[in-house]
């Protein structure tokens, strides 16, 4: 072993293998390069040498090594460092040649590998007899020296294993390799392992960012040998990095393999694969420099916590206040009952008093809530909705209220801001108020004269600053007669109110809304059919139906007529008369509706309860048709059902 520098840590680390021949040669030139790197030399050939290399891997006390002959090509397909070859130049050859011809006229040259053709053409220039020999094995080199020594050959010229041969068999030897070659082998040697160690960094600041990810990474150079694992990957393979590092990942696990992405340089992301009893997101991407793909990485997302994210998500927006879409703009009609209303919304607008909105089911009630909010001074505020007929009470009362923590089993953890809270300096929609249950009416009743909020469970009242924009399809003076509206309620939400017509006072607008509800239908399933001429086609029958939906049952109708006419791509092949089946509201008598009486809140006195078990049965079950027949809303059949089910029970 030869150290030619104090500062070994600071300075490249080359360990040169070769036999004592060539590496008492290279001793002369090694302290050449005691500023510039820290060499060990090392004695051995063939598996001896190999073995050498493993051990000063295994213990990290070389960056690169350096070799001749047979030794370098065996380290270099056997090892995952740098090797530095030696190389044998024709000149060094000549000048060898040369030497031996002082000793006889007739030299064996015994080389690793291949024969030199070129040395034909140098034994004539030099007038000298060459025998040329090549082997792979010890045992091979052997065998070239007997036919040497038998037929009297007295030099021969090769590497270091052959001058050691030499010795064996008597015959006198010739390195052919010069100090040139030997200071340019620990040149190349040198610069590899500055580029060694620049890669190294490279790859300990690539781990430094993977160490701190959630998500499972693994990274491969070029090659496809792993350059970088996370402790994620490490755990999902059961393996720890050191062990991995270095080999190919195909060996390691086929199923995450980067070949392909390593061979087109293509990103690949969002594949779904099932791996270790799990669902996986895998997301493969090349690494690039420079334009050329240097290696490829492949990060792996736990299937189940995307969807919890994407829950969690969801749950968020939900709760948080999102904007308003509609705009008076947005609003489609023109119809002298539709302008009026228009009108005196945007007259609304323009004050922030509490407005009440009324209208039957599917008038677009939500949709001139928002128009009105985004041409108010709260426009840029937010505009948050609920339906006080889809909650239960206990769960309607938390959504508006909020709750602190504790307030009851199974509450989170640092409480619930309610949506008083979240539309604070904006407007809160309140749609089917009339469904809003008495006790939770008393408590809205407070907020609007206080402007504040007692969330549950919780003592300190929180000031709001909120705009109330009611809606109901229900008759709420009817309601307080009947004791289910507060009285006192109403007239706190009732002081602006605008009754919005339903779609049968307004048929001049039905050509218009049905045009653009079909056309936006015909495009989502990719039709290019001509949407005026198809309602130009139908407009008779749009406009002899009641509508008892509105504009809800007329989006609806649409979307069933688009997938209806999808299937031909020419107007003149429509079949028109096939409609009927998909919708029979426009055909026949059942076209022409009586408009639907004033909702009430509970079954009228003159038909008994169980008409509404009968109509559920006449519509085979069918909620939607039943609440259409009976013109109320479904949240109001329901309730009506369950009191005709306790009656007859």
């Amino acid at each position: 072993m030869r150290s030619t520098s104090p500062e070994r840590g600071s300075l490249p680390r080359l360990c040169f293998i070769s036999y004592k021949h060539l590496s008492r040669f290279a001793m002369t030139v090694l302290d050449e390069f005691a500023d510039r790197a820290t060499i060990e030399v090392v004695n051995g050939s063939f598996e001896a040498a190999l073995d050498a290399a493993h051990d000063r891997l295994r213990d990290g006390s070389a960056d690169v090594f350096v070799s001749a002959g047979a030794n370098a090509t065996i380290l270099r397909n056997a090892l995952d460092a740098p090797v530095a070859t030696i190389k044998l130049s024709g000149f060094d050859i000549l000048v060898a040649l040369l030497q031996a011809r002082h000793i006889s006229n007739r030299v064996g040259v015994v080389m690793y590998g291949e024969c030199i053709p070129e040395l034909d053409a140098v034994r004539e220039l030099l007038n000298i007899e060459v025998a040329q020999y090549a082997y792979r094995t010890p045992d091979e080199a052997r065998q070239c020296f007997e036919r040497l020594v038998r037929d009297g050959y007295e030099v021969v010229v090769g590497s270091s294993i052959v001058m050691e041969l030499a010795e064996q068999y008597g015959i006198q030897g010739r390195l052919a390799y010069s100090i040139n070659a030997v200071r340019q082998g620990i040149e190349d040697a040198i610069e590899l392992a500055r580029v060694a160690r620049l890669e190294a960094g490279r790859y300990d600041q690539l781990n430094g960012v993977l160490h701190n990810l959630q998500e499972a990474v693994l990274a491969v150079d070029r090659d496809n040998r792993v350059i970088a694992v996370n402790p994620p990957m490490e755990m999902l393979l059961g393996r720890v990095k050191a062990r991995m590092i270095g080999q190919h990942l195909e060996d390691i696990e086929p199923a995450l393999s980067l070949q392909a992405t390593l061979a087109s340089g293509m990103q690949e992301r969002g594949s779904v694969f099932r791996f270790a009893q799990r669902d996986w997101i895998a997301n493969r991407t090349p690494i690039r420099e420079h334009g050329d793909t240097v290696g490829a990485a492949i990060t792996l997302y736990d299937a189940r916590n995307i969807q919890d994210a994407d829950a969690s998500l969801r749950s968020q927006q939900r709760r948080h206040p999102r904007n308003a879409r509609n705009r008076f703009d947005n609003l489609i009609g023109a119809s002298p009952a539709f302008e009026r209303a228009c009108a005196t919304a945007r007259r609304y607008a323009r004050t922030d008093l509490t407005v009440l909105l009324s209208g039957e089911s599917g008038v677009g009630k939500e949709q001139f809530a928002q128009a009105i909010h985004n041409e108010s001074k709260r426009a840029a505020k937010p505009f948050v909705a609920i339906n006080c007929a889809a909650f239960p009470e206990a769960l309607l009362e938390s959504e508006l209220f909020g709750y602190d923590e504790g307030a009851f089993t199974g509450s989170r953890r640092g409480g619930k801001r309610g949506l008083f809270e979240s539309a604070h300096t904006g407007t809160l929609f309140l749609d089917e108020i009339g469904d809003m249950p008495v006790s939770l009416q008393t408590r809205l009743l407070r907020v609007l004269q206080e402007r504040e909020i007692l969330r549950l469970g919780g003592a300190i009242p929180i000031p709001v600053d909120v705009r109330i924009i009611a809606a109901t399809h229900q008759p709420l003076p009817q309601l307080i007669a009947s004791r289910q509206f507060r009285q006192d309620l109403y007239y706190r939400i009732n002081t602006l109110q605008l009754a919005l017509p339903p779609l049968r006072e307004r048929r001049e607008d039905i050509a218009l809304l049905a045009t653009f509800l079909l056309r936006r239908s015909l495009d989502r399933l990719d039709s290019r059919l001509d949407a005026p001429a198809l309602v130009a086609r139908l407009l008779p029958r749009l406009q002899a139906h009641a509508w008892p939906g509105n504009i809800r049952e007329l989006e609806n109708i649409c979307e069933r007529m688009a997938v209806f006419f999808s299937q031909w791509e020419d107007l003149a092949r429509i079949a028109f008369d096939e409609l009927h089946h998909d919708c029979p509201e426009l055909f026949g008598a059942a076209s022409i509706m009586a408009p639907p009486q004033p909702e009430l809140a509970s079954p009228p006195s003159t038909a008994p309860r169980a008409r509404v078990l009968e109509v559920l049965a006449e519509c085979g079950g069918n909620r939607q048709q039943a609440a259409q027949r009976l013109g109320v809303s479904r949240a109001t059949l329901w309730r009506w059902e369950k009191a005709a089910t306790a009656q007859v029970s």
